[in-house]
C-alpha cells in the first residue's frame, strides 16, 4: 500500500451534515476498496486565489490514507460526482513525508578515500604554491589627492573698443 493525500474542497452553502456525509462516505470508500484511512483535517473555510466555478471561498478538508490504485480511482470517481466538492486532488506522498520507515536502519556508507595524485599532478601543485609564496603583495594603488576648492583666477580681459 502507497500513502495519499487528497484535499477536497467544498462548496461553501453546503450544509455542515452534507460536507460530513461527503467526508464518510470517502472515508468508508477507502476502508472498502482495501486502504487505510488516516487523519482528517479540517482547516475551514478559506478564500480562493481566483474564483473556482463563480465561487471565492471554500471549505477545505484534507484526508490521509494509505491504499493502492483501485482505492484512488474509487474516492477519485466518488469526490467528482458530489455536487457539494468544488474541486479535489489526490497526491501521493513520498515515503519520508507520510512518516513510513524502512524495514531496517539506513545502510551505512565510508566516506570516499582521497585519491592518490599522480606525480604531475604533485609537481603541478608544488609549482602553484611556489609561485604563489614568490609572488609579491598587491601593492595599494596611491590614493589620489584631494582637489582644494579654489576659486577660479581672474582673467583680464583687454577692451579693443578702449584701447
Amino acid at each position: 500500500m502507497r500513502p495519499y493525500e487528497v484535499m477536497v474542497i467544498f462548496d461553501t452553502s453546503a450544509e455542515a451534515p452534507a460536507i460530513q456525509a461527503v467526508v464518510d462516505r470517502a472515508l468508508e470508500t477507502i476502508s472498502t476498496s482495501g486502504g487505510n484511512p488516516g487523519t482528517v483535517d479540517r482547516w475551514g473555510r478559506r478564500p480562493f486565489a481566483y474564483e473556482v466555478k463563480h465561487k471565492r471561498e471554500g471549505y477545505y478538508v484534507l484526508v490521509d490514507f494509505t491504499g493502492e490504485n483501485q482505492t484512488v480511482a474509487d474516492l477519485d470517481r466518488l469526490l467528482s460526482l458530489a455536487d457539494e466538492v468544488l474541486r479535489h486532488k489526490v497526491i501521493r506522498l513520498p515515503d519520508k513525508v507520510a512518516g513510513r520507515k524502512r524495514s531496517g536502519p539506513p545502510p551505512k556508507v565510508a566516506p570516499p578515500e582521497p585519491r592518490p595524485r599522480s606525480a604531475a599532478a604533485q609537481a603541478a601543485a608544488a609549482a602553484r604554491e611556489e609561485s604563489e609564496a614568490q609572488a609579491p603583495a598587491p601593492t595599494p594603488a596611491p590614493a589620489a589627492e584631494p582637489v582644494a576648492d579654489e576659486a577660479p583666477a581672474e582673467v583680464e580681459t583687454v577692451d579693443q573698443a578702449a584701447g
